[in-house]
């Protein structure tokens, strides 16, 4: 009896156990990959993170996330390979902003990376009238590498770059001439307090979601099978369009639904191409790449938006508030040097032909109406106050009729 259960059992044994070595060895890898001591596997704080994301409800949050990047998860994953970063840093990405281009912190880091504006900008990062390149899937991540980069060299090992794109190399400098010590066992001392509390617990939660999701039990087990699978067909590419070309013109000649080409531009603040560049790129799926190529064509400004004739007492500051939009960009658009208008000029207004609505419709922006203050344009946006201030560098809650707000999500 005992020979006939060794037959049948013992496959399962040697399995279960083959498993366990695989998922054991793939969470050394993983560890390593951060220049992390096998030790740290036994971390209860990295443990009961680990736990709880992995719990029924967090499970689908984490996959949710996953499955929303599906896109450009090659693209992340290709970009840290060729400066060499390892690519679980991917989950650095996903422990800043859950890999939402829409991110924005109250301290005003924005973007998939969380960089600040300063940050942003010494990473050559546009940020002005028209983009904000934080948001750009392609530029910020090549700058979010070239940071990790430069952090590895300057520090050695891998779980410090994580740990300095957190707090600072700065501090982490001082934490470790503190500690006398850059081992990763004693900057995370609960007592000493070495390095913040957000940071400790920072490289714990990158640590932990590495580790989810690199677990194909969980994968298998779930919906989500499918991402174990994943493929550079489903990247992105970039494409050049000329100075303020439409996205919603583009969206409609390669047939993909503008939401979803917005989703992949979320760097534009409005839904044109900036009008001073001569080509900018934006971002489709690669798999419409070909239909791109067969179907654009450029086509005068004139064309796509609506023209303006200047009728008397006409100004710019009028014509912007009739169509919702900055008189700046309109200004932008057509080229003026300055204010001064002519009766019967005709002017470019970046609105789309066929939008009968006369006002700009943009996510991102609100112009302010007679009655209007922060508190009923917070509760007509979902956005706080506190984060239109920040946006809007305001120092108090004065606004003026006219006068255009960023309202981002």
């Amino acid at each position: 009896m005992f020979k006939y259960f060794l037959i049948i059992f013992f496959p399962l044994f040697l399995f279960a156990n083959l498993t366990y070595e695989s998922n054991y060895n793939k969470e050394l890898s993983v560890l390593d990959s951060f220049n992390i001591e096998s030790a740290f596997l036994y971390d209860p704080i990295m443990n009961d993170m680990r736990t709880r994301n992995s719990s029924k409800g967090r499970k689908k949050l984490f996959f949710r996330a996953m499955k929303d990047a599906y896109t450009f998860i090659p693209m992340i994953k290709s970009t840290l390979t060729k400066y060499d970063v390892p690519q679980e840093f991917l989950y650095l990405a996903m422990a800043e902003s859950n890999f939402s281009t829409k991110a924005y912190s109250n301290k005003r880091a924005a973007g998939l990376w969380q960089f600040m504006p300063a940050t942003g900008r010494r990473f050559d990062l546009k940020i002005d009238e028209y983009v904000d390149e934080r948001r750009d899937l392609v530029k910020s991540t090549h700058a979010a590498a070239k940071y990790l980069t430069r952090l590895h060299k300057r520090f050695g090992k891998w779980y410090l770059a994580a740990i300095a794109y957190n707090c600072g190399g700065g501090r982490l400098n001082q934490a470790i001439r503190k500690a006398g010590s850059d081992e990763l066992s004693v900057l995370l001392d609960e007592d000493k307090k070495y390095i913040p509390r957000e940071s400790r617990y920072y490289i714990r939660k990158i640590v932990a979601l590495a580790l989810i999701g690199t677990d194909e039990k969980h994968l298998l087990s779930s919906e989500y099978e499918y991402l174990l699978n994943r493929a550079n067909a489903y990247s992105i590419t970039p494409i050049k369009l000329s100075s303020g070309e439409s996205l919603e013109r583009v969206s409609k000649l390669i047939e993909m639904p503008l939401k979803d080409l917005k989703k992949l531009n979320r760097h534009l603040k409005y839904d044109f191409v900036p009008p001073y560049a001569e080509d900018y790129e934006v971002y489709i799926p690669y798999i419409k790449l070909a239909e791109f190529k067969q179907n654009y064509y450029e086509s005068p400004m004139k064309n796509i938006y609506k023209l303006h004739v200047v009728s008397r007492g006409d100004n710019l500051s009028y014509i912007g508030k009739k169509y919702g939009i900055s008189y700046k960009v309109i200004k932008d658009f057509n080229n003026l040097k300055s204010n001064r208008l002519r009766l019967k000029q005709k002017l470019v207004i970046p609105i789309s032909k066929h939008n009968k609505s006369n006002k700009f419709d943009s996510k991102h922006y609100y112009m302010v109406k007679s009655g209007d203050s922060l508190i009923s344009i917070s509760k007509a946006t979902k956005v706080s106050v506190q984060n239109i201030m920040l946006q809007n560098h305001l120092k108090n809650s004065n606004i003026r009729i006219g006068e255009r707000l960023k309202i981002y999500e």
